[in-house]
């Protein structure tokens, strides 16, 4: 599973990226998870509000930060 959090950087953006990073740890997910900085990336994803997140290519979330439930319900658990 390829998981991408898109975002400049901002404080919502990292800690987006964290909460999955963790989750996905303590679930045993086998996950590469990746952050798309650069703007040109991210408008090529079709995304104008990040936060944002991707799975396997399907957009999930864009313009807030997910819950943790949501994540959990993204990944299967």
């Amino acid at each position: 599973m390829k998981i991408e959090v898109l975002g400049t950087g901002c404080p919502k953006c990292r800690k987006t990226e964290e909460m999955i990073r963790t989750i996905v740890e303590e679930l045993g997910v086998d996950a590469e998870v990746v952050h798309i900085y650069k703007l040109d990336q991210i408008a090529d994803r079709g995304v104008m509000m990040t936060p944002a997140v991707i799975m396997d290519g399907e957009l999930k979330l864009e313009g807030r930060m997910p819950t943790e439930a949501q994540i959990r319900k993204w990944l299967g658990r």
